[in-house]
């Protein structure tokens, strides 16, 4: 019998009522980095996705980079995110949160003291964050210049994410995914572009993996591996992030990645919000060999694929076996609820690319569902 997106799954023992995932869809309205009742709304909304992943979310001060995104380190934050997670186990939703430390992607207006980012390099990224001016307005900005971290400060930030982990699952949280993509932190210290040191953290693939490997054995020592996901984008351009020879990286990180039992493995293919087919060196990313990397080594976790799945694309997807859910962004936004729509293959509501960043629930809350647009 054929696969179908909507047929339930286990994740590691947590059970999904279909196939369908939500994106982390960064939206810049958690003031002091504290989700508001809003916010609980909004996911509520959605919580008919098998599985709902949260906006990033920074483990710290030190890991914020854009104006108005929430938190996982002050109790303000965790007891907004509480609320979340009310709300979405009310309505039989599942619901993990994003970890994130964005490093270079900042600017020294959003952090402590006013002091420059942090990065594996003193390298200026290519690459702009949002603030917020005094008059409440947002827009893009340069990201500032970083300085390189001492080996001294990585186990603070590995303690870090391993502390912000726990809260998460103190607020209620059935999981974490540790966000290793899009040229953030993580992916910083992955990539030769983004990572010129010459201590145990630079050079070889194996030092440039140390961190992520540190941070992985933290929090799954903490929470549990079936409690831990990692997001990986093999060759996305996104925030100045560039590898020349991204096979054997992400296939050494694949491996690597097996022993720990992690829940699932979520991979954006191509260019984030871009092009599937984007590459980085000369040849294309193969993605089956990345996939067979980490089956090979032992690792079990759910494989779940992301950028540009359309209905057609997604069912082909997990029908073939390639992927056990299929991630789906924007129309998320627009569409709350988005499951219905596929399901029935209904139109989908149009998004309002205005209204993604910063705002109240204008384009945030009131997209209609299929049923209010019938009574209407």
């Amino acid at each position: 019998m054929t696969t179908s997106l909507f047929d339930a799954f286990d994740l590691a023992g947590l059970p999904l009522a279909n196939r369908i995932a939500m994106a982390p869809l960064t939206r810049n309205r958690s003031p002091r980095a504290v989700p508001l009742p809003l916010t609980a709304t909004y996911y509520a909304q959605r919580a008919s996705a098998g599985l709902l992943i949260t906006e990033a979310t920074a483990i710290s001060h030190q890991g914020q980079g854009y104006a108005d995104v929430p938190g996982l380190y002050t109790p303000e934050a965790l007891a907004g995110w509480r609320a979340v997670t009310d709300a979405v186990h009310a309505r039989g939703g599942k619901i993990v949160v994003q970890l994130w430390h964005v490093g270079r992607i900042s600017h020294k207006d959003l952090q402590p003291g006013g002091q420059a980012p942090v990065a594996p390099s003193a390298i200026q990224a290519q690459s702009k964050t949002y603030l917020i001016d005094a008059n409440g307005q947002g827009g893009f900005v340069p990201t500032s210049a970083p300085r390189a971290l001492e080996a001294s400060e990585l186990p603070g930030i590995v303690e870090d994410y391993r502390r912000a982990a726990r809260a998460a699952i103190d607020a209620g949280f059935d999981g974490v995914e540790i966000h290793a993509a899009n040229g953030y932190l993580i992916d910083q210290f992955l990539r030769s572009g983004t990572n010129h040191r010459t201590d145990a953290y630079g050079g070889p693939i194996e030092n440039r993996t140390r961190f992520l490997f540190e941070v992985v054995a933290a929090i799954t020592a903490e929470i549990g591996g079936a409690r831990t996901g990692i997001r990986l984008s093999p060759v996305t351009p996104s925030n100045d992030a560039f590898d020349p020879e991204p096979q054997p990286l992400f296939e050494h990180v694949a491996r690597g990645l097996a022993p720990y039992g992690l829940s699932y493995v979520h991979v954006v293919e191509g260019a984030t919000g871009g092009p599937r087919d984007h590459r980085q060196g000369e040849l294309p990313f193969d993605y089956a060999a990345f996939k067979q990397a980490y089956r090979q080594a032992g690792g079990q976790g759910a494989w779940i694929l992301n950028n540009g799945y359309d209905r057609a694309l997604a069912e082909q997807a997990v029908a073939s076996g390639a992927a056990d859910l299929v991630v789906f962004g924007k129309a998320f936004i627009s569409n709350p609820d988005l499951v219905e729509r596929l399901r029935q293959n209904a139109p989908l509501n149009a998004w309002d690319a205005s209204t993604f960043y910063g705002g109240g629930a204008h384009g945030y809350t009131d997209y209609p569902t299929l049923a209010q647009q019938a009574q209407a």
